[in-house]
């Protein structure tokens, strides 16, 4: 009996020793991944750095407003890392337009940033949602389509993706613009208050449709290197939602 005993409690002694090697094992994969994955996430952000702070470069001045591409490294980085790291990349691009805007003001920089205020207009909460919100969902909405999820080089996801990001920061930001800014905003362009929304879409049209453009044009060509499977895997990028 002793012997048995003494069998049962080998067995049971390796078989804890083994998931505790596993379990090791698994901790070390982990604490892994988060390091690569924070490191990831810092070069992407030093990118949109570079860009936002950089003249003529992510922020383009057009006088009374600016164009932007940092939008393009916030939907690469979804692409390549999902939308919770997208979404806190997109949220640096908000902040970068949030300093830009505070410390290098255009004339309507107040629908931006709550700091600044020109002819006894200023900003307030609706600049913070609009400088914040539109960018954050850059980087959570996905817009992939179901083959680029799984193969990682479908052309028309990727331009798609491209598209729709460039899109979706620009309508947001313009129509709330019009939503919290309309009488102030068609003031600091000498528009009339009953043809602002008629402004905003000539925006849309002039800014926003080449920033689309141009989008989906290098989310294509870089995102075709960067999705592909042995590529990600080299890198080391592993997106949070499962591809």
């Amino acid at each position: 009996t002793a012997e048995v005993y003494g069998s049962d409690q080998y067995a049971a002694d390796l078989k804890t020793a083994s998931k505790d090697r596993q379990t090791s094992g698994k901790q070390r994969s982990s604490s892994k991944f988060s390091t690569m994955s924070m490191v990831q996430v810092a070069i992407f952000g030093a990118v949109i750095c570079v860009m936002a702070f950089t003249p003529f470069l992510g922020y383009i001045p057009l006088g009374f407003t600016r164009a932007t591409i940092i939008h393009i490294p916030v939907i690469i980085a979804s692409l390549l890392m999902g939308p919770k790291k997208g979404g806190a990349l997109g949220f640096l691009f908000g902040l970068t337009s949030f300093i830009n805007n505070t410390m290098n003001p255009t004339p309507t920089s107040f629908v931006f940033t709550p700091f600044y205020s020109i002819a006894g207009v200023s900003g307030g909460w609706g600049s913070v949602i609009i400088c914040f919100l539109p960018r954050i969902l850059v980087g959570i909405i996905r817009f992939s389509n179901e083959k680029t999820k799984k193969t990682g080089v479908s052309s028309i996801g990727l331009v798609t993706a491209g598209v729709a990001g460039a899109m979706t920061n620009t309508l947001l930001v313009m129509n709330l613009i019009f939503l919290f800014f309309r009488e102030a905003y068609a003031s600091a362009n000498n528009v009339a208050v009953s043809g602002v929304y008629t402004f905003i879409l000539s925006i849309i049209g002039i800014n926003g449709v080449p920033e689309a453009i141009v989008a989906g044009v290098l989310t294509l060509c870089i995102g075709r290197a960067l999705l592909k499977k042995n590529v990600r895997e080299r890198l080391g990028f592993r997106n949070d939602i499962g591809y």
